[in-house]
Protein backbone atom coordinates (compact mmCIF):
# COMPACT_ATOMS: atom_id res chain seq x y z
CA UNK A 1 0.00 0.00 0.00
CA UNK A 2 1.34 3.70 -1.21
CA UNK A 3 0.06 5.71 1.91
CA UNK A 4 0.61 8.67 -0.22
CA UNK A 5 -1.68 7.29 -3.13
CA UNK A 6 -3.99 5.33 -0.93
CA UNK A 7 -7.73 6.06 -0.88
CA UNK A 8 -10.54 4.16 1.39
CA UNK A 9 -12.61 1.68 -0.99
CA UNK A 10 -16.08 0.70 -0.02
CA UNK A 11 -17.93 -1.86 -1.56
CA UNK A 12 -19.94 -3.30 1.62
CA UNK A 13 -19.66 -2.77 5.30
CA UNK A 14 -19.44 -5.48 6.64
CA UNK A 15 -19.29 -7.64 3.89
CA UNK A 16 -19.97 -11.27 3.73
CA UNK A 17 -16.44 -12.46 5.44
CA UNK A 18 -16.18 -10.09 7.76
CA UNK A 19 -19.54 -11.46 9.01
CA UNK A 20 -18.17 -14.84 9.47
CA UNK A 21 -15.50 -13.63 11.53
CA UNK A 22 -17.53 -11.30 13.83
CA UNK A 23 -20.15 -14.34 14.40
CA UNK A 24 -17.18 -16.63 15.28
CA UNK A 25 -15.66 -14.01 17.67
CA UNK A 26 -18.66 -14.03 19.33
CA UNK A 27 -19.55 -17.89 19.87
CA UNK A 28 -16.86 -17.82 22.63
CA UNK A 29 -16.34 -14.08 23.66
CA UNK A 30 -17.93 -12.56 26.30
CA UNK A 31 -20.31 -9.83 26.13
CA UNK A 32 -18.32 -6.27 25.62
CA UNK A 33 -18.44 -2.94 24.30
CA UNK A 34 -19.79 -2.74 20.36
CA UNK A 35 -18.08 -0.50 17.66
CA UNK A 36 -18.20 -2.28 14.27
CA UNK A 37 -18.56 -5.28 12.28
CA UNK A 38 -14.94 -4.48 11.55
CA UNK A 39 -12.47 -7.13 11.16
CA UNK A 40 -8.58 -6.18 10.03
CA UNK A 41 -7.34 -8.53 7.94
CA UNK A 42 -3.61 -8.85 8.96
CA UNK A 43 -2.07 -10.31 5.63
CA UNK A 44 -3.12 -6.90 3.42
CA UNK A 45 -1.86 -3.76 2.88
CA UNK A 46 -1.86 -1.26 5.77
CA UNK A 47 0.24 1.72 6.62
CA UNK A 48 -1.33 4.80 8.92
CA UNK A 49 -4.38 5.75 9.09
CA UNK A 50 -5.06 2.82 6.09
CA UNK A 51 -6.18 -0.86 6.51
CA UNK A 52 -7.78 -3.64 4.42
CA UNK A 53 -10.12 -5.40 5.78
CA UNK A 54 -11.53 -8.86 4.80
CA UNK A 55 -13.75 -8.15 2.20
CA UNK A 56 -11.30 -6.01 0.85
CA UNK A 57 -12.71 -2.63 1.85
CA UNK A 58 -9.79 -0.07 2.22
CA UNK A 59 -10.45 1.93 5.07
CA UNK A 60 -9.34 5.24 6.40
CA UNK A 61 -9.23 4.92 10.10
CA UNK A 62 -9.50 7.97 12.22
CA UNK A 63 -10.22 6.19 15.56
CA UNK A 64 -6.38 4.79 16.19
CA UNK A 65 -8.11 2.35 18.20
CA UNK A 66 -9.03 4.36 20.76
CA UNK A 67 -5.76 6.08 20.98
CA UNK A 68 -4.22 2.56 21.44
CA UNK A 69 -2.49 2.83 17.76
CA UNK A 70 -0.82 6.53 18.26
CA UNK A 71 0.83 5.90 14.54
CA UNK A 72 -1.66 3.95 13.06
CA UNK A 73 -1.15 0.42 11.26
CA UNK A 74 2.03 -0.71 9.93
CA UNK A 75 4.19 2.87 10.54
CA UNK A 76 7.47 3.01 9.69
CA UNK A 77 8.87 4.94 11.74
CA UNK A 78 8.43 2.12 14.53
CA UNK A 79 8.11 -0.77 12.52
CA UNK A 80 11.89 -0.14 11.20
CA UNK A 81 13.19 -0.17 14.26
CA UNK A 82 10.67 -3.47 15.09
CA UNK A 83 12.35 -5.30 12.89
CA UNK A 84 15.85 -5.64 14.05
CA UNK A 85 14.86 -7.71 16.81
CA UNK A 86 14.69 -11.08 16.85
CA UNK A 87 11.65 -12.88 18.18
CA UNK A 88 12.08 -14.75 21.04
CA UNK A 89 10.09 -17.14 23.73
CA UNK A 90 9.24 -15.76 26.18
CA UNK A 91 7.74 -12.17 24.99
CA UNK A 92 6.88 -11.67 28.37
CA UNK A 93 8.48 -11.92 31.43
CA UNK A 94 8.14 -12.06 35.56
CA UNK A 95 9.31 -8.31 35.17
CA UNK A 96 9.09 -7.42 38.98
CA UNK A 97 11.74 -10.04 39.73
CA UNK A 98 13.84 -10.71 36.36
CA UNK A 99 15.49 -8.11 34.36
CA UNK A 100 15.89 -8.46 30.57
CA UNK A 101 18.91 -6.15 27.93
CA UNK A 102 19.60 -6.72 24.04
CA UNK A 103 23.64 -6.85 25.61
CA UNK A 104 24.48 -3.29 25.11
CA UNK A 105 25.22 -0.42 27.60
CA UNK A 106 21.76 0.41 29.27
CA UNK A 107 22.00 4.48 27.74
CA UNK A 108 23.19 2.66 24.73
CA UNK A 109 20.45 -0.01 23.97
CA UNK A 110 18.92 0.58 20.76
CA UNK A 111 16.46 -1.72 21.58
CA UNK A 112 15.26 -0.30 24.80
CA UNK A 113 13.14 -2.47 27.08
CA UNK A 114 11.26 -1.60 30.01
CA UNK A 115 14.07 0.58 32.21
CA UNK A 116 14.48 2.34 29.17
CA UNK A 117 10.88 3.09 28.62
CA UNK A 118 10.64 3.87 32.19
CA UNK A 119 13.91 6.49 31.87
CA UNK A 120 11.66 7.89 29.03
CA UNK A 121 9.15 8.91 31.01
CA UNK A 122 10.93 10.20 34.03
CA UNK A 123 12.63 12.77 31.17
CA UNK A 124 9.25 13.88 29.75
CA UNK A 125 7.40 14.38 33.43
CA UNK A 126 10.55 15.83 34.87
CA UNK A 127 8.73 19.24 34.46
CA UNK A 128 6.10 17.70 37.93
CA UNK A 129 9.64 16.80 39.29
CA UNK A 130 8.78 13.25 38.73
CA UNK A 131 10.95 10.57 38.60
CA UNK A 132 9.31 7.19 39.53
CA UNK A 133 7.59 4.72 37.49
CA UNK A 134 5.45 1.56 38.03
CA UNK A 135 4.70 -0.46 34.68
CA UNK A 136 1.32 -2.57 34.68
CA UNK A 137 -0.72 -3.97 31.98
CA UNK A 138 -3.82 -1.37 31.14
CA UNK A 139 -5.03 1.95 32.12
CA UNK A 140 -7.21 0.81 34.60
CA UNK A 141 -4.56 -1.07 36.39
CA UNK A 142 -2.45 2.22 36.34
CA UNK A 143 -4.92 4.28 37.80
CA UNK A 144 -6.05 1.12 40.30
CA UNK A 145 -1.91 1.81 41.68
CA UNK A 146 -2.22 5.65 41.25
CA UNK A 147 -5.07 5.26 43.82
CA UNK A 148 -3.14 2.74 46.02
CA UNK A 149 -0.18 4.99 46.28
CA UNK A 150 -2.15 7.56 46.94
CA UNK A 151 -3.94 6.27 49.85
CA UNK A 152 -0.67 4.94 51.27
CA UNK A 153 1.19 8.92 51.23
CA UNK A 154 -2.13 10.19 52.80
CA UNK A 155 -1.58 8.03 55.42
CA UNK A 156 -5.35 6.31 55.51
CA UNK A 157 -6.58 9.23 54.09
CA UNK A 158 -10.38 7.90 53.56
CA UNK A 159 -12.10 10.23 50.84
CA UNK A 160 -11.71 10.59 47.53
CA UNK A 161 -12.75 13.17 44.81
CA UNK A 162 -13.80 12.74 41.48
CA UNK A 163 -15.83 14.76 38.72
CA UNK A 164 -19.30 14.86 36.66
CA UNK A 165 -18.54 12.90 33.75
CA UNK A 166 -15.04 10.88 34.31
CA UNK A 167 -14.21 7.17 32.93
CA UNK A 168 -10.99 5.99 34.73
CA UNK A 169 -11.61 2.37 33.51
CA UNK A 170 -13.58 -0.84 34.62
CA UNK A 171 -12.12 -2.51 37.06
CA UNK A 172 -14.11 -2.57 40.52
CA UNK A 173 -12.38 0.65 42.21
CA UNK A 174 -11.84 2.46 39.05
CA UNK A 175 -15.36 2.10 38.53
CA UNK A 176 -16.09 4.04 41.52
CA UNK A 177 -14.76 7.17 39.98
CA UNK A 178 -16.68 7.34 37.36
CA UNK A 179 -19.06 9.37 36.36
CA UNK A 180 -20.18 9.06 32.88
CA UNK A 181 -22.62 6.29 31.72
CA UNK A 182 -24.41 4.62 34.90
CA UNK A 183 -24.06 1.02 33.05
CA UNK A 184 -20.75 1.24 34.20
CA UNK A 185 -21.67 1.00 37.77
CA UNK A 186 -24.80 -0.56 37.80
CA UNK A 187 -24.87 -3.35 40.68
CA UNK A 188 -21.41 -3.52 41.29
CA UNK A 189 -20.06 -2.34 44.61
CA UNK A 190 -17.57 0.60 44.79
CA UNK A 191 -14.56 1.83 47.27
CA UNK A 192 -16.49 4.07 49.61
CA UNK A 193 -16.43 7.63 50.05
CA UNK A 194 -16.07 9.10 46.40
CA UNK A 195 -17.41 12.63 45.99
CA UNK A 196 -17.48 14.09 42.92
CA UNK A 197 -18.11 17.61 41.73
CA UNK A 198 -19.24 19.49 38.25
CA UNK A 199 -16.59 19.07 35.22
CA UNK A 200 -16.17 22.53 33.26
CA UNK A 201 -18.50 22.07 29.95
CA UNK A 202 -17.62 25.01 28.74
CA UNK A 203 -13.92 25.58 27.00
CA UNK A 204 -14.20 29.57 27.67
CA UNK A 205 -16.32 29.53 31.18
CA UNK A 206 -15.42 31.71 33.64
CA UNK A 207 -16.39 31.98 37.24
CA UNK A 208 -18.97 34.95 35.86
CA UNK A 209 -20.26 32.67 33.01
CA UNK A 210 -20.42 29.18 34.28
CA UNK A 211 -23.09 27.27 33.18
CA UNK A 212 -21.87 24.08 34.11
CA UNK A 213 -22.57 24.81 38.12
CA UNK A 214 -18.84 24.36 39.26
CA UNK A 215 -18.85 28.01 39.96
CA UNK A 216 -21.35 29.78 42.10
CA UNK A 217 -21.32 32.92 43.81
CA UNK A 218 -17.85 34.07 45.12
CA UNK A 219 -16.63 30.00 45.12
CA UNK A 220 -16.65 26.48 43.48
CA UNK A 221 -18.39 23.84 44.72
CA UNK A 222 -14.78 22.06 44.96
CA UNK A 223 -13.97 25.22 47.82
CA UNK A 224 -16.84 24.60 49.56
CA UNK A 225 -17.39 21.12 49.98
CA UNK A 226 -13.46 21.27 51.47
CA UNK A 227 -13.86 24.31 53.67
CA UNK A 228 -13.24 23.38 57.13
CA UNK A 229 -15.45 25.43 58.60
CA UNK A 230 -18.57 25.16 56.55
CA UNK A 231 -17.90 22.39 54.07
CA UNK A 232 -18.67 18.49 54.85
CA UNK A 233 -15.45 16.83 53.65
CA UNK A 234 -12.37 17.35 55.90
CA UNK A 235 -9.73 18.28 53.45
CA UNK A 236 -7.06 16.64 55.67
CA UNK A 237 -9.11 12.94 55.12
CA UNK A 238 -8.67 13.32 51.53
CA UNK A 239 -6.38 11.21 49.94
CA UNK A 240 -6.89 12.56 46.37
CA UNK A 241 -8.14 14.44 43.72
CA UNK A 242 -8.85 12.43 40.33
CA UNK A 243 -9.47 14.30 36.92
CA UNK A 244 -8.68 13.64 33.29
CA UNK A 245 -6.96 17.27 31.77
CA UNK A 246 -9.96 16.47 29.21
CA UNK A 247 -12.59 14.28 29.43
CA UNK A 248 -12.78 11.44 26.83
CA UNK A 249 -15.67 9.33 27.60
CA UNK A 250 -17.50 11.61 28.72
CA UNK A 251 -17.44 13.60 25.99
CA UNK A 252 -14.32 15.18 25.06
CA UNK A 253 -14.98 18.20 27.29
CA UNK A 254 -12.46 21.12 27.29
CA UNK A 255 -12.28 22.59 30.68
CA UNK A 256 -11.61 26.78 30.46
CA UNK A 257 -7.95 27.72 32.57
CA UNK A 258 -10.20 29.36 35.01
CA UNK A 259 -11.74 26.11 36.00
CA UNK A 260 -8.13 24.62 36.34
CA UNK A 261 -6.98 27.04 37.99
CA UNK A 262 -8.98 26.87 40.79
CA UNK A 263 -8.93 22.99 40.77
CA UNK A 264 -5.04 24.37 41.35
CA UNK A 265 -5.37 26.58 43.93
CA UNK A 266 -7.32 24.32 46.16
CA UNK A 267 -5.65 21.09 45.79
CA UNK A 268 -2.78 23.18 46.86
CA UNK A 269 -4.06 25.11 49.48
CA UNK A 270 -5.09 21.56 51.39
CA UNK A 271 -2.28 19.86 50.22
CA UNK A 272 -4.37 17.03 47.87
CA UNK A 273 -2.80 14.26 45.99
CA UNK A 274 -4.00 15.39 42.20
CA UNK A 275 -3.93 12.19 39.90
CA UNK A 276 -4.21 13.30 36.30
CA UNK A 277 -5.77 10.52 33.91
CA UNK A 278 -3.82 10.78 30.88
CA UNK A 279 -4.71 7.38 29.46
CA UNK A 280 -6.46 8.89 26.63
CA UNK A 281 -5.23 12.55 26.45
CA UNK A 282 -1.60 11.57 26.99
CA UNK A 283 1.64 10.87 24.78
CA UNK A 284 0.99 13.55 22.40
CA UNK A 285 -2.44 13.31 21.46
CA UNK A 286 -2.86 17.10 22.10
CA UNK A 287 0.10 18.76 20.88
CA UNK A 288 1.53 18.52 23.93
CA UNK A 289 3.13 15.17 25.51
CA UNK A 290 0.32 15.62 28.39
CA UNK A 291 -3.20 17.37 28.24
CA UNK A 292 -1.78 18.48 31.79
CA UNK A 293 0.92 20.90 29.91
CA UNK A 294 -2.38 22.54 28.39
CA UNK A 295 -3.70 23.95 31.97
CA UNK A 296 -2.32 25.58 35.41
CA UNK A 297 -2.29 22.40 37.30
CA UNK A 298 0.54 20.16 38.79
CA UNK A 299 -0.16 16.99 38.67
CA UNK A 300 1.42 14.61 41.80
CA UNK A 301 0.78 11.39 39.59
CA UNK A 302 0.34 10.90 35.90
CA UNK A 303 -1.79 7.43 35.09
CA UNK A 304 -0.81 6.66 31.13
CA UNK A 305 -1.48 3.50 29.05
CA UNK A 306 -3.20 3.47 25.20
CA UNK A 307 -0.86 5.26 23.00
CA UNK A 308 2.44 3.96 25.68
CA UNK A 309 1.31 0.00 24.79
CA UNK A 310 1.82 -0.36 28.72
CA UNK A 311 0.19 0.86 31.74
CA UNK A 312 2.19 3.23 33.82
CA UNK A 313 2.08 5.11 37.35
CA UNK A 314 4.54 8.03 37.60
CA UNK A 315 4.70 10.06 40.19
CA UNK A 316 7.98 11.03 42.59
CA UNK A 317 9.79 8.86 44.88
CA UNK A 318 8.42 10.16 48.07
CA UNK A 319 4.67 9.09 46.58
CA UNK A 320 5.64 5.39 46.15
CA UNK A 321 5.87 3.26 49.16
CA UNK A 322 8.88 2.46 50.27
CA UNK A 323 8.08 -1.37 51.79
CA UNK A 324 8.20 -3.97 49.22
CA UNK A 325 5.39 -5.78 48.28
CA UNK A 326 3.05 -2.50 48.54
CA UNK A 327 2.91 -2.66 44.38
CA UNK A 328 3.46 -5.70 42.82
CA UNK A 329 2.85 -7.46 38.87
CA UNK A 330 3.99 -10.64 37.72
CA UNK A 331 3.93 -9.05 34.47
CA UNK A 332 4.28 -5.63 35.04
CA UNK A 333 7.63 -4.06 33.09
CA UNK A 334 7.30 -7.44 31.81
CA UNK A 335 6.15 -7.30 28.57
CA UNK A 336 9.25 -6.75 26.35
CA UNK A 337 7.84 -6.43 23.28
CA UNK A 338 4.79 -3.63 24.58
CA UNK A 339 7.32 -1.67 26.19
CA UNK A 340 9.81 -1.78 23.37
CA UNK A 341 6.90 -0.09 21.00
CA UNK A 342 6.15 2.53 24.18
CA UNK A 343 9.80 3.86 23.97
CA UNK A 344 10.35 3.78 20.55
CA UNK A 345 6.74 5.55 20.22
CA UNK A 346 8.12 8.20 22.39
CA UNK A 347 11.20 8.31 19.83
CA UNK A 348 9.36 9.09 17.00
CA UNK A 349 7.31 11.72 18.74
CA UNK A 350 10.39 14.05 19.02
CA UNK A 351 12.42 12.04 16.03
CA UNK A 352 9.51 13.38 14.00
CA UNK A 353 7.94 16.72 15.72
CA UNK A 354 5.08 14.75 16.34
CA UNK A 355 3.27 17.57 18.52
CA UNK A 356 3.75 20.42 16.22
CA UNK A 357 2.32 18.01 13.51
CA UNK A 358 -0.16 17.29 15.55
CA UNK A 359 -1.26 20.98 16.39
CA UNK A 360 -0.85 22.16 12.66
CA UNK A 361 -3.35 18.70 11.42
CA UNK A 362 -5.42 19.62 14.39
CA UNK A 363 -6.18 22.52 13.15
CA UNK A 364 -6.33 21.60 9.70
CA UNK A 365 -8.91 19.75 10.41
CA UNK A 366 -10.78 22.11 12.69
CA UNK A 367 -10.70 25.11 10.18
CA UNK A 368 -11.97 22.66 6.96
CA UNK A 369 -15.27 21.86 9.02
CA UNK A 370 -16.04 25.39 10.14
CA UNK A 371 -15.53 26.40 6.97
CA UNK A 372 -17.62 24.11 5.83
CA UNK A 373 -20.31 24.53 8.73
CA UNK A 374 -22.45 21.76 7.81
CA UNK A 375 -25.68 21.38 9.15
CA UNK A 376 -26.82 19.47 12.41
CA UNK A 377 -23.49 20.28 13.74
CA UNK A 378 -23.77 22.01 17.23
CA UNK A 379 -19.82 22.49 18.11
CA UNK A 380 -16.50 21.58 16.91
CA UNK A 381 -13.46 21.34 19.21
CA UNK A 382 -10.26 19.84 19.92
CA UNK A 383 -6.44 20.28 20.80
CA UNK A 384 -3.97 18.97 18.70
CA UNK A 385 -5.86 15.54 17.25
CA UNK A 386 -7.98 15.17 19.79
CA UNK A 387 -10.73 16.33 17.99
CA UNK A 388 -14.75 16.26 18.51
CA UNK A 389 -17.99 17.00 16.57
CA UNK A 390 -20.72 17.40 18.71
CA UNK A 391 -24.29 17.07 17.31
CA UNK A 392 -27.33 18.45 17.70
CA UNK A 393 -28.98 14.85 18.59
CA UNK A 394 -28.01 11.49 19.22
CA UNK A 395 -29.70 10.19 16.79
CA UNK A 396 -28.28 12.10 13.87
CA UNK A 397 -24.21 11.29 15.40
CA UNK A 398 -25.27 8.03 15.30
CA UNK A 399 -26.44 8.12 11.60
CA UNK A 400 -23.38 10.31 10.83
CA UNK A 401 -21.36 7.69 12.25
CA UNK A 402 -22.65 4.80 10.22
CA UNK A 403 -22.61 7.00 6.72
CA UNK A 404 -18.95 7.95 7.18
CA UNK A 405 -18.08 4.56 7.80
CA UNK A 406 -20.24 3.37 4.56
CA UNK A 407 -17.47 5.94 3.30
CA UNK A 408 -14.81 4.26 4.46
CA UNK A 409 -14.03 6.21 7.11
CA UNK A 410 -13.70 4.80 10.99
CA UNK A 411 -14.60 7.20 13.69
CA UNK A 412 -15.87 6.57 17.40
CA UNK A 413 -18.88 8.07 19.35
CA UNK A 414 -18.56 9.92 22.93
CA UNK A 415 -20.83 11.13 25.51
CA UNK A 416 -24.22 12.34 24.48
CA UNK A 417 -23.91 13.17 20.46
CA UNK A 418 -20.72 13.63 20.16
CA UNK A 419 -18.00 11.93 17.39
CA UNK A 420 -14.54 11.79 18.56
CA UNK A 421 -11.88 11.86 15.61
CA UNK A 422 -8.04 10.85 16.59
CA UNK A 423 -5.75 10.10 13.60
CA UNK A 424 -2.70 9.00 13.95
CA UNK A 425 0.13 11.05 15.15
CA UNK A 426 1.92 11.60 11.94
CA UNK A 427 -1.02 12.04 10.06
CA UNK A 428 -0.72 14.45 7.07
CA UNK A 429 -2.24 17.25 5.05
CA UNK A 430 -3.96 14.78 2.32
CA UNK A 431 -5.25 12.03 4.78
CA UNK A 432 -6.96 15.29 6.87
CA UNK A 433 -8.50 16.59 3.47
CA UNK A 434 -9.84 12.77 2.97
CA UNK A 435 -11.25 12.35 6.14
CA UNK A 436 -13.08 15.93 6.01
CA UNK A 437 -14.19 15.30 2.76
CA UNK A 438 -15.80 11.80 3.38
CA UNK A 439 -17.33 13.05 7.24
CA UNK A 440 -18.78 16.40 5.17
CA UNK A 441 -20.16 13.79 2.84
CA UNK A 442 -21.74 11.52 5.56
CA UNK A 443 -23.06 14.90 6.98
CA UNK A 444 -24.93 15.51 4.18
CA UNK A 445 -26.45 12.49 3.36
CA UNK A 446 -27.79 12.41 6.54
CA UNK A 447 -29.16 15.74 6.40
Amino acid sequence: MDRDTAVPQVDAMPGEKAREWVEYHHDTAATSTYVYDFVWDLSENAEGPFCTDLDGNVLLDFTSHVAAAPLGYNNPKIMDRLREFDLVDPLKIAGQDFYVSSGQHPEEDDLPGAAGLMDRLTEITSHYDMDTVFLSNSGAEAVENALKISYDASGGGKYGITFQGAFHGRTLGTLSLNRSKEVYRRKFPEIPSIHDVPFCDDRDCSPETCSCGFFAGDSSQLRRKLDPKRGYVNPEEVSYLIMEPIQGEGGYRFPSDDFMQEVAAVVDEHDITLIADEIQSGVGRTGEMWGSDHYPIEPDIITCAKALRVGATISRSDVFPEERARLSSTWGAGDIIASLQGALTLDAIEEYDLLDNAVVRGRQFLETMRDADPDGVADLRGKGLMLAVEFDSKERRDAVQEAALQRGLLTLACGYSVLRILPPLDVTEREISLGCDLLLSAIADTA
